[in-house]
């Protein structure tokens, strides 16, 4: 079973379609989901901006790169739903959401060791966000 995570907290999943490996040839239509794995050419995101639903997998909270996918997915018109799947860790939920994510799909078992709560103090992702604020400042450029 999995966990899904949102600003308000878990959830039970509520996708009831179909997920399918991109490496399958996948088409832009919106009968299924896409699995991305971490490793993803970044060349072929650009075909996948009109499923309903895309989940990048973290095999490991060390790995960094969904994060990335995430991010030029949005770039790229991506606007369907984003979800982070694996081994990502409350601490790492603003990133997360920063990062275009809208939800995170963890296991029970993480869900037991970080409970709720923890990722609840994480939920005003906005928050904090230094780069915002230094825009703010009008400081320009990427940092």
């Amino acid at each position: 079973m999995s966990v899904i995570v949102t600003d308000k907290g878990f959830a039970a999943d509520d996708w009831t379609g179909p997920f399918r490996d991109a490496s399958q040839g996948v088409a832009n239509d919106n009968s299924y989901a896409v699995d991305l794995p971490s490793d993803t050419d970044p060349a072929t995101l650009a075909r996948l901006t009109n499923a309903p639903m895309i989940r990048i997998a973290f095999p490991s909270f060390a790995d960094g790169r969904g994060f990335t996918l995430a991010a030029m997915l949005r770039r790229a018109g991506f606007q369907g739903r984003l979800r982070a799947r694996g081994h990502v860790l409350a601490d790492q939920y603003a990133m997360a959401r920063r990062s275009g994510f809208d939800e995170v799909e963890i296991d029970d078992a993480l869900a037991a060791r970080q409970p709720q709560d923890q990722w609840l103090a994480r939920a005003d992702w906005q928050q904090g966000h230094y780069q915002a604020r230094l825009r703010g400042f009008g400081v320009s450029g990427s940092l």
